[in-house]
């Protein structure tokens, strides 16, 4: 029996060097115990892959990102079940295409499980300011349900890039300083502020955007479940909107027609006129303007692209130019009014390489993708439509947070952590680029299919 020591609950390093040399000398999964130490892990730690000196043993990417999510679950054999299937895939790499597979689909389960409690984290985790002998500081405390704290840092310190921060959780607490990033001992709620100046502005707004119909699909408790009420300042205020929400559904009722929707337009409006200010990536420097979305705010269906191009960068529109122009025939085709839908990108800001006088479309990174992806999340919380299209592989990755292959993803809907279904297509630039007019035309029509199909779910 070999018994494995890893450094801490989230050590995907300590567990991929260890299941490596273990998985290439054939050691069976039943002759391994795997157990955590006490030894800190290390944040941000730079991407590996299961291969490489000493010894060789090549994975599919997909197996890479599954371990990484699944190894943050709270599961106590997670270690053991990703090498089993480590072991399986080292004989045969299809293993991992198998989506009938019962050891896959309960990892895929594992890891749907750790996306979901990254998303609570970003959505419930609340702030309060203190005064420390350095100025203003901003505390949290949040109480995850697996080990995503580390994974999670890097979305919060480029977030609140700016500002003095510390996250407590039971289990390890985190410090920016505004240049650095440390970690420290677990906490408990009671080290924590209980309140700050900024929560009555809070409340405030959450008051105004309340919505008691909610409250009768249970999407309320779906988006926000009770374990978390305690820890935010604004669910204190729901007894009372509860009571007073059959009053205030009349009212609303009454003035549907006169002013649909003009508290949510009212947030997107300032969502909106905050992303015109963005510079979390440095797209801002060279682009005329930031592209936001547009669209009704309660459209059931969203439609997701990569990036503005030239044309759009202009006119400060989404999907105004040439493949503006396929997709405007194709949505057509496919049944569906543009007007009714809303249309936004992954990217907000136009990339680009100068040619001349010309500007050159250049794919968005993955560091941009990720820094873009705060308004794709806000713009999903205020729109909450009920299917998500993907416009290609850029606008999946946004979306899902990991890299998605368009032909695998194609043709079916996929859950959403955040809620709502998701389509992944090609992008209509796609479409421009094919040569040959056959070709185009077949997909073309798979195109308008993808549409259309996404469109019958609504």
């Amino acid at each position: 029996m070999r018994v494995v020591t890893l450094a801490a609950e989230d050590d995907f390093e300590g567990w991929r060097d260890a299941a490596r040399a273990l998985a290439a000398a054939r050691v069976p999964p039943g002759d391994i115990v795997w157990q955590v130490g006490a030894a800190p892990a290390d944040l941000f730690g730079d991407e590996a892959v299961l291969g490489g000196s000493p010894t060789q043993l090549r994975v599919p990417r997909r197996f890479l990102e599954l371990a990484r999510e699944v190894v943050l679950h709270s599961d106590p054999e997670r270690f053991a079940l990703l090498y089993a299937l480590l072991t399986r895939i080292a004989a045969d790499a299809h293993v991992i295409d198998d989506s009938a597979d019962p050891l896959l689909q309960r990892l895929e389960r594992l890891a749907k499980a750790v996306r979901r409690d990254i998303h609570k984290m970003r959505a419930f985790l609340r702030f309060r300011e203190v005064i420390d002998d350095a100025g203003p500081r901003f505390i949290a405390w949040f109480e995850p349900e697996h080990h995503i704290v580390r994974a999670n840092a890097r979305f919060f310190v480029d977030r609140f890039n700016t500002m003095r921060w510390s996250i407590l959780t039971p289990e390890v607490s985190l410090h920016w300083d505004g240049e650095t990033l440390s970690e420290g001992p677990g906490a408990s709620k009671a080290d924590a502020p209980q309140d700050d100046p900024t929560e009555a502005i809070w409340k405030t707004y959450y008051a105004s955007i309340f919505n008691p119909a909610r409250l009768k699909t249970g999407a309320m408790l779906k988006e926000m479940p009770r374990k978390y009420w305690r820890n935010m300042p604004e669910t204190a205020l729901v007894p009372e909107l509860i009571k007073g929400a059959r009053a205030r559904e009349t009212a609303m009722v009454k003035t549907a027609r006169a002013a649909p929707g003009s508290n949510s337009l009212a947030a997107w409006e300032a969502l909106r006129d905050e992303a015109a200010a963005c510079t979390r990536c440095h797209l801002y420097k060279h682009a005329t303007q930031t592209v936001f979305g547009e669209g009704p705010v309660d459209a059931p269906l969203m439609l997701v692209g990569e990036q503005p191009g030239d044309q759009e960068d202009l006119a400060g529109r989404p999907f105004v130019g040439p493949a503006g122009q396929v997709l405007d025939r194709a949505l057509a085709d496919a049944g569906i009014d543009r007007g009714k839908a809303y249309l936004t990108n992954a990217v907000k800001h136009f990339k680009f390489e100068p040619r001349g006088k010309r500007r050159i479309h250049s794919k968005p990174d993955a560091g941009e993708i990720s820094a873009c992806r705060w308004w794709i999340e806000q713009e999903l919380l205020l729109i909450r439509p009920k299917v998500i299209v993907a416009l290609g592989a850029t606008a999946a990755r946004s979306l899902f947070g990991k890299v998605m292959t368009i032909s695998r993803a194609r043709g079916a809907p996929h859950d959403l952590a955040e809620g709502g279904e998701a389509w992944v297509t090609v992008h209509p630039s796609y479409l421009l680029r094919i040569p040959e007019a056959t070709r185009k035309a077949e997909e073309y029509d798979r195109f308008v299919a993808d549409l259309r199909a996404a469109a019958r779910r609504v």
